[in-house]
């Protein structure tokens, strides 16, 4: 049995975590396999001088783009190298045809953008950095864009989401291709959880929304923020604002892109998880003192918006024991 073959790309504007986390985590696999066939990754690039990532740190390709071939695995990063490339830039029409001689074909973070634009992810579900979803989904409507979860596998095609997501997708590939218990070795060894689900949410931290403009949407926002355990419903909101609650619903959206209720679970969801990670406080207190009133309600605003019940979060995130 042949070590399996992962080609990864990498140019000008590549985001170096992208590939020197999959690249680990195939490293420290081919390690644990010892006599038994592994990973050979290689660096490929279309000129043979080092490529500036967007940290500024240079990688040293170990060859060109080959141009015949089977390839185990296709990897590809992303970066700002990786956005707007059009079709006919090269490394686009590599992989366009790297593509179809590869049994997987894989991108990280913003790499979805040169892999559907070589028409690759056309009709597949395909993940990227929640940052750069929406303009995915605009740039290519064919691919069926999924902001929230950290990786998707759809046949062959696999994609992540956001930098250090990529590092979770190696060792779902990594389990896929030896097991769990190789899988589990190196993310040990890696200090690493194994593993957060593919579909689980990105964990969005903290609303950065910026703040309203106009003054009595901003009164309701920072009582939003500063108070997510009071009464928090269009009516006490508006009244806040000093608006009739139909003008106030239409302004605060306009404002801040999402309805009122949409904005405090979101702001109340974040709340919930500092509490959950920096304290012991059982889950029943924490869904009172953030505005939920009950666990039930607290749990299903948490999978809807993050993928996983407060328990599963706590026992992932807190810093000491719960």
């Amino acid at each position: 049995m042949r070590e399996h073959l992962v080609l990864i790309p990498v140019f000008d504007g590549v985001q170096v975590l992208d590939v020197t986390g999959p690249h680990e985590v195939l490293a420290y696999a081919t390690r644990r396999l010892g006599d038994a066939p592994g990973y050979a990754v290689r660096l490929v690039a279309a000129t043979p001088e080092p490529v500036t990532t967007d940290g500024g740190l240079k990688l040293v390709p170990d060859g060109p783009l080959p141009s015949s071939g089977e390839i185990g695995t296709l990897l590809v990063p992303g970066g700002t190298g990786a956005r707007d490339l059009p079709p006919d830039d090269e490394l686009v029409g590599w992989l366009r045809s790297a593509a179809d001689r590869s049994a997987r074909v894989v991108s990280v973070c913003t790499g979805a953008f040169p892999l559907a634009a070589a028409g690759v992810l056309d009709g597949h579900a395909a993940a990227t950095h929640w940052m750069y979803a929406g303009q995915l989904g605009a740039a290519y409507p064919e691919v069926d864009v999924r902001p929230d979860p950290l990786f998707v596998r759809d046949g062959r095609v696999w994609t992540s989401a956001g930098v250090t997501a990529g590092i979770d997708l190696a060792l779902a590939l990594v389990e896929a291709d030896h097991g769990v218990d190789v899988a589990q070795q190196v993310a040990r060894s890696l200090v690493v959880s194994l593993r957060r689900p593919g579909g689980q949410s990105q964990y969005a931290g903290p609303v950065w929304t910026e703040p309203a403009r106009k003054p009595g949407i901003r009164e309701a926002q920072d009582l939003i923020h500063g108070h997510p355990d009071t009464d928090l419903r269009v009516p006490a909101l508006a009244a806040h604002a000093g608006m009739s609650e139909r003008h106030f619903s239409r302004e605060f959206a306009r404002e801040l892109g999402c309805p009122p209720g949409d904005y405090v679970e979101q702001v109340r969801v974040d709340a919930a998880r500092r509490l959950l990670e920096s304290g012991p406080a059982p889950v029943t207190v924490v869904a009172v003192r953030t505005g939920f009133g009950t666990a039930e309600t607290m749990r299903r605003a948490f999978v809807r918006r993050l993928g996983v019940p407060p328990a599963h979060y706590r026992r992932h995130f807190a810093a000491g024991p719960s």
